[in-house]
């Protein structure tokens, strides 16, 4: 994998009381650092998507706890964050025909700029076209180490 993705936990949770706090105390118990989190749920199970400070231990520590975790590489961009900031990068996606399955986005210490993470199933495409565009593609440990 290149270090141009970065190591997604995905985790499948049932739609139970408590189960959300569970997969987060395991962490927060193994001393694993959220980075980024999405929550996609339906009437019986949700998926909780993490990127984490360590992608290998958290996924270990979550098996260990009875939870189902697929890991699943993504690409972190760097965008303005600013009004039209997302619709640039979504231009590049849409002019060359690409289809996201999911993003979603976070703030930290870089003022004016966000992080977007996106998965489709032609990562090493996508990557090609932002960067043609100009894209910033911030490597994995960097995000790891925010």
């Amino acid at each position: 994998m290149s270090d141009k993705m970065i190591n997604q936990l995905s985790i499948f949770l049932e739609n139970k009381t408590g189960r959300l706090y569970k997969a987060l105390d395991v962490l927060a118990q193994s001393d694993i650092n959220i980075r980024a989190l999405s929550l996609a749920d339906t009437s019986d199970f949700g998926i909780l998507r993490l990127v984490v400070n360590d992608p290998e231990k958290g996924k270990e520590c979550l098996e260990n706890n009875n939870f189902t975790v697929k890991v699943t590489p993504v690409v972190g961009v760097q965008l303005d964050d600013t009004p039209g900031g997302l619709s640039k990068i979504l231009k590049i996606v849409q002019d060359n025909s690409m289809n996201l399955d999911y993003l979603y986005a976070f703030t930290h210490e870089k003022s004016e700029k966000a992080i977007l993470l996106l998965y489709t199933n032609n990562l090493e495409n996508l990557i090609e076209k932002l960067e043609e565009n100009k894209v910033i593609i911030v490597p994995a440990e960097e995000v790891y180490n925010l």
